[in-house]
């Protein structure tokens, strides 16, 4: 069965990054996706010019209209902008048994903050908790937590262990950051630890790379593969997209991953 995916994200009209890269990734991915829009930004591959928010009651309602009459198999959930949003979207959603996938998006590749300062403490304690999987690059991490960025791997395990103290299921520390030929992941539960590594490759086309792999995690999650199993699956899939971003040609900027780099051989 063809798992339903729903996607609780910004849009990206360039269609690199958010709703779109998401909707990519969950049908490249073998899942059925569904959006909720929670903001639309004007934005290209040079950066991002304007955000507009969706009203908080309009969210709500575009969830409850899905909830009344589709199964919801796994949730991504990625943009959420202010206070209103992150307190809407977690009353939404504070009953549904499905997997979640918190991408915690709080600035873009450009440097624009797309989190208001004054709404990460309402992540950390309304949606953070009710995560299957949190998945924060290494500034996103060090944002919720209040300290400085990890600038190793022991760093990135001790901050991956505070951020599972507060309540998630799993996180995954994505350490893209860092230097070296290598991008280490670490996969943290309560079990113990995974470590990912794959070699870093050499482009600038990397808009959305968050998006797709947070994306492609619950649908892998949700067709039931074991949480390492997903997180392998969706980097491996994340990485060949990055590997294939250069055969597409789109902008001036940091372009797009190719999320249909299979059908497209």
């Amino acid at each position: 069965m063809i798992p339903n995916i729903l996607s609780i994200a910004g849009s990206d009209p360039s269609g690199g990054a958010g709703i779109q890269a998401d909707i990519k990734a969950i049908s490249a991915n073998g899942g059925y996706a569904m959006a909720v829009v929670t903001g639309l930004t004007a934005q290209n591959t040079r950066g991002v010019d304007a955000v507009e928010l969706v009203s908080p009651a309009m969210i709500r309602a575009q969830i409850a209209s899905i909830r009344d009459d589709i199964r919801i198999d796994a949730v991504k959930i990625g943009m959420l902008g202010d206070i209103a949003v992150t307190d809407a979207v977690a009353e939404a959603i504070s009953d549904l048994g499905a997997p979640i996938v918190l991408d915690p998006v709080m600035v873009a590749k450009g440097g624009d903050r797309l989190l208001a300062a004054d709404a990460v403490l309402a992540l950390r304690e309304r949606l953070v908790p009710r995560a299957t999987l949190l998945t924060p690059n290494l500034p996103e991490a060090a944002d919720l937590l209040g300290v400085s960025a990890a600038e190793d791997t022991a760093e990135m395990r001790s901050q991956g262990a505070a951020l599972l103290a507060l309540g998630c299921r799993a996180v995954l520390m994505k350490g893209g950051h860092l230097p070296g030929n290598d991008a280490i992941d670490i996969l943290i539960t309560p079990e113990g630890e995974t470590v990912l590594t794959a070699p870093r490759i050499a482009t600038k086309n990397t808009h959305g790379t968050g998006c797709t792999l947070s994306a492609a995690l619950a649908t892998q999650i949700a067709l039931g593969h074991s949480l390492p199993e997903a997180v392998r699956r969706a980097k491996d899939y994340t990485a060949c997209s990055i590997a294939a971003a250069d055969t597409l040609h789109v902008g001036s900027g940091h372009g797009p991953v190719h999320h249909f780099h299979a059908q497209s051989r």
